[in-house]
């Protein structure tokens, strides 16, 4: 049986769907198992035990280029997340068997439905992932936490990122598209703290993250000795080197976080209050700290009109900081701290 595993949104959201390939190489004896996913995040799973084969698709792609995707013999597609267009590439490709929820008006493009109400939040994003195998007939059993690979090579490559910083080895990661964010400033004075303390510190991030950053935190200055820039210079493959190298990644409610637990580096991570970010469904399921500032938790956000409205700026520094040693010093079950 090929099996091709549909979820081409964002970095964290990919690592919390592998879980599902694992189970289906448990429960399927022979099973091929493919992922689709985006060009920019496919790289993570490389060389994963797994994962047979990987296909990518763009939003701007044809009808004609999705339907390849769903080609070359796939027995069953699952929607993790139901892409309409993906679910109707799939469909005009007559794949045999179409997993998604039933709660759509486009769910009538597949022909095996789970019910489960995701907007509950009353589970993991990984155990919802996993329940859509039942749309195979299949019994998946408790979810073991995601694991990434990352081969000698690359692990040798991302500890010379390193070379000439002090230990323990800090990431700190300012940016993120999905969550609300700390303040740049708040960041970089993280890092320049941590730096003055003897830890060597890298930070990290895309390209445009890196501007961004530079843009409203360092113009006329220098970074001080002990902190290293690395946004916009490592491919996603670099940046998994980086990080399976680190003591400490501090990442906000973004895929970086739930990359390095999945790579086994402890996390100190930032979620802001809004519902649809509660760590219940959103935690990286590894070793850690989680953040969360004690102020309501809120429906959506709202704006300046929200007298919350600097909710994750009532973390401090020197908060996130004690965060950072503790964890730098022993490695502890994630937790979700209010402050």
């Amino acid at each position: 049986m090929n099996v091709l595993i549909v979820r081409s949104d964002g970095m964290g959201d990919v690592i919390l769907s592998i879980p599902v390939a694992s189970q289906l190489r448990q429960l399927v004896p022979g099973v091929t198992v493919g992922f689709l996913t985006s060009p920019a995040v496919a790289p993570i799973l490389d060389r994963h035990p797994d994962v047979d084969y990987v296909r990518t698709v763009r939003w701007t792609d044809s009808l004609s280029v999705l339907r390849a995707a769903f080609s070359g013999g796939v027995d069953a597609a699952v929607f993790l997340k139901p892409f309409r267009y993906l679910m109707w590439a799939a469909f005009v490709e007559r794949v045999p068997i179409r997993v998604a929820t039933g709660f759509r008006w486009y769910s009538l493009l597949a022909n095996r439905h789970i019910y489960d109400h995701r907007s509950e939040f009353l589970k993991h994003e990984s155990e919802y992932n996993v329940e859509m195998l039942r749309g195979l007939g299949l019994n998946p059993s408790g979810v073991n936490p995601p694991v990434l690979i990352v081969n000698e090579e690359e692990r040798k490559e991302g500890d010379h990122q390193w070379s000439g910083l002090a230990g323990p080895r800090i990431v700190v990661h300012p940016g993120g598209r999905s969550a609300r964010r700390w303040k740049p400033v708040h960041f970089l004075d993280l890092a320049v703290e941590l730096a003055r303390r003897g830890y060597g510190v890298a930070l990290t991030g895309s390209d445009g993250e890196g501007i961004e950053f530079e843009r409203d935190t360092l113009s006329n200055k220098t970074l001080p000795a002990g902190i290293r820039n690395l946004m916009g210079k490592l491919s996603v493959r670099e940046l998994m080197g980086v990080i399976a190298n680190a003591q400490v990644v501090v990442s906000g409610a973004t895929g970086p976080a739930h990359l390095a637990a999945a790579l086994g580096t402890p996390v100190v991570s930032l979620f802001d209050p809004r519902r649809n970010n509660l760590p219940t469904r959103w935690r990286p399921l590894g070793n850690g700290l989680l953040l969360r500032p004690d102020v309501p938790t809120c429906g959506k956000c709202i704006g300046d009109v929200c007298p919350y409205w600097d909710c994750l700026d009532r973390l401090a520094v020197e908060q996130v900081l004690m965060a950072v040693e503790h964890v730098a010093k022993a490695s502890a079950a994630l937790t979700v701290v209010h402050i």
